[in-house]
């Protein structure tokens, strides 16, 4: 998808006859609005905007990585300052994972350096509406319940921490209203049996990297890892005497201890014993493309994993192989504890999706339908 999505605006680029030099975040979004609606290229061109738009967004992120493009100028002076506050705050006081934490930066960021850019930072000169017009902004650049639950969420946060400061922020709380996203509303999205066999059936065929792909594949199913989980594992992760693997850098920042299922020891170790390239990096996972001797990214893994099942015809997300495992330990008798602990979630509220796929239990507790007989 991202080499349809550049070689579409390569193709309009050389139309234009623009160089490599001047793309930046302006050029994209020109060829976003003005050309794409109107867009006359070959019809096997890629013209999905959401899809366009994130391919972009990475190849902007690899120019810059290798400096054919100028940077974008960053936060300085007390924009600078606040954030690298705010960054201590979420790593030392909340524990939150760096991802979380840059996800939450890049937003804070923005807005700072949207109504108090070269000012000291005072959060009580900020208006409610100053608020309300950034998230306005917010979602018009990206419509989507998901985008406007994360910027609800990191401004929340934000001004939180601003109120243990000492700032009036109830106002500015106040001002903040998220998406309706009703909790437990919707049911867990596993695999069946038959569609787990025919995924194994298409990593063992895969033309590229199989071996690789069938260890990842089996890592989300057997053990229940999420990608970034999965592209951070190291070689001495694992006590192959003891059967046991260790997570060192989890969601939770927690050190966790998982038993290592027979099955994923033979995939993992066939994959190292005659696929994984020659390297000196501890890293389980390393590229095998250019550049080499370098960790694959959560991108890769996702990726790997998306790619192989809709190649097996099977229209679910990585994170369905997570909700397979839970599903596989509910039907098979075990306690929603027992999968809060598995799937390593810090709330047990968490997993409670997972107490309607015990039909049982359910049959047990449910009331008699209006109407029939008693």
């Amino acid at each position: 998808m991202a080499l349809r999505a550049w070689s579409h605006f390569a193709h309009w680029m050389t139309k234009c006859q623009l160089s490599a030099e001047q793309i930046d975040e302006a050029l994209v979004g020109q060829f976003l609005d003005s050309h794409l609606p109107r867009c006359d290229c070959h019809p096997a061109a890629l013209r999905t905007r959401s899809d366009l738009s994130a391919s972009l967004g990475h190849l902007l992120a690899l120019l810059r990585e290798q400096h054919v493009i100028v940077e974008l100028p960053g936060p300085s002076g007390p924009v600078a300052d606040e954030l690298h506050r705010y960054n201590v705050h979420m790593r030392d006081a909340r524990g939150l994972a760096i991802g979380t934490r840059e996800g939450r930066l890049a937003r804070i960021s923005q807005l700072l350096q949207c109504k108090v850019a070269g000012k000291a930072i005072a959060i009580g000169e900020l208006q409610p509406e100053d608020v309300r017009s950034f998230i306005a902004s917010e979602l018009t650049r990206v419509s989507s319940a998901s985008h406007a639950s994360a910027v609800t969420a990191a401004l929340r946060a934000y001004f939180r921490y601003r109120g243990t400061c000492g700032d009036s922020v109830n106002a500015l709380l106040g001002a903040i209203s998220s998406p309706v996203r009703w909790s437990q509303a919707s049911l867990p999205r596993a695999l069946t049996t038959e569609e787990v066999q025919r995924l194994e059936a298409h990593c063992a065929q895969a033309k590229r990297a199989p071996l690789r792909l069938l260890a990842m594949v089996r890592l989300a199913l057997d053990l229940g890892l999420r990608v970034g989980e999965i592209a951070k594992l190291e070689i001495g992760d694992f006590d192959w005497r003891a059967g046991t693997v260790t997570l060192k850098r989890t969601k939770s920042q927690r050190q966790d201890v998982l038993p290592l299922p027979a099955l994923t020891g033979q995939a993992l170790a066939e994959y190292m014993r005659r696929e994984r390239p020659a390297t000196t990096l501890p890293s389980l996972f390393v590229r095998r493309l250019a550049p080499h001797d370098r960790p694959i990214g959560v991108d890769t893994v996702s990726q790997a994993i998306g790619r192989a099942l809709r190649g097996a015809g099977i229209s679910r997300s990585c994170h369905s192989l997570r909700h397979t495992l839970a599903c596989r330990l509910v039907n098979s008798g075990s306690s929603i504890k027992e999968v809060a602990d598995v799937l390593r979630h810090r709330s047990l509220d968490t997993s409670l999706i997972y107490a309607k796929l015990d039909l049982q239990l359910l049959a047990e507790v449910a009331l008699p339908w209006p109407g029939s007989a008693s």
